[in-house]
């Protein structure tokens, strides 16, 4: 499974490549704004320093808006995924956007009937809003696997980005169920790092090579093949 930030920030967007950790990045205007950067700098900056797509969001409501603003953000940069809302205009620009080879995400999908729409009329992504669903006492997860399963049943290309990740066990089990990607805030995927057995373990470790005499700890004793 592929993993994207959730993201605006180029320091976090920065150090998550640096771990060979992430393959993407999906990110809104509202990301955007919070870094207080001109907006068409900022998203073609991310875009060279990800190697993999970038999902950028259009703000239009109209199927035309939308076709109008894919085109700006597609031309800005070859990584760029536009983002349409899975509404019925949101599934007119996709088609349209699709039809004229430009990547789209359909997002903010809530259901197994929105997600076979998106793949219909030729999403590139679908992103499955999982936490949003279990504010709700819904089944964030059981969505997954719904679209996993109708998915399965045709030749859809469309890919199942899970999105609205709010904890580790949504990566798991996004994973579990065969997503193609999830994509999380910075905090998150920092979590997928952390366990208290790790750091035990490491700090156990450093405290028995302390215990060594320095002439043993010396690195020219190392021995050449």
């Amino acid at each position: 499974m592929k993993i994207f930030l959730d993201s605006a920030n180029l320091t976090e967007i920065k150090e998550a490549m640096s771990w060979g950790a992430i393959d993407g990045v999906t990110t809104n205007p509202t990301l955007v704004a919070k870094e207080g950067k001109e907006f068409f700098p900022l998203l073609k900056e991310i875009c060279e320093v990800v190697n993999g797509p970038v999902s950028m969001e259009t703000v239009s409501r109209d199927a035309a808006g939308m076709v109008e603003e894919g085109r700006s953000f597609a031309k800005l940069h070859p990584h760029i995924v536009v983002k349409c809302p899975l509404t019925k205009e949101g599934l007119k620009a996709t088609r349209q956007l699709a039809g004229e080879k430009i990547r789209v995400n359909v997002t903010l999908c809530f259901s197994a009937p929105q997600a076979l729409l998106a793949a219909k009329a030729g999403a590139y992504f679908v992103s499955p809003f999982v936490g949003r669903l279990d504010d709700i006492s819904s089944d964030g997860m059981a969505l997954i696997r719904d679209i996993k399963t109708i998915y399965a049943n045709y030749p859809f290309s469309t890919q199942i980005l899970v999105a609205s990740v709010r904890h580790p066990l949504h990566v798991v089990e996004a994973a579990k169920a065969g997503a193609d990607i999830a994509t999380m805030p910075f905090a998150v995927l920092e979590s997928l790092v952390k366990h208290p057995l790790t750091d035990a373990g490491l700090e156990r470790f450093l405290k028995d090579w302390e215990k060594l005499p320095a002439e043993a700890k010396a690195w020219k004793n190392v021995p050449s093949r």
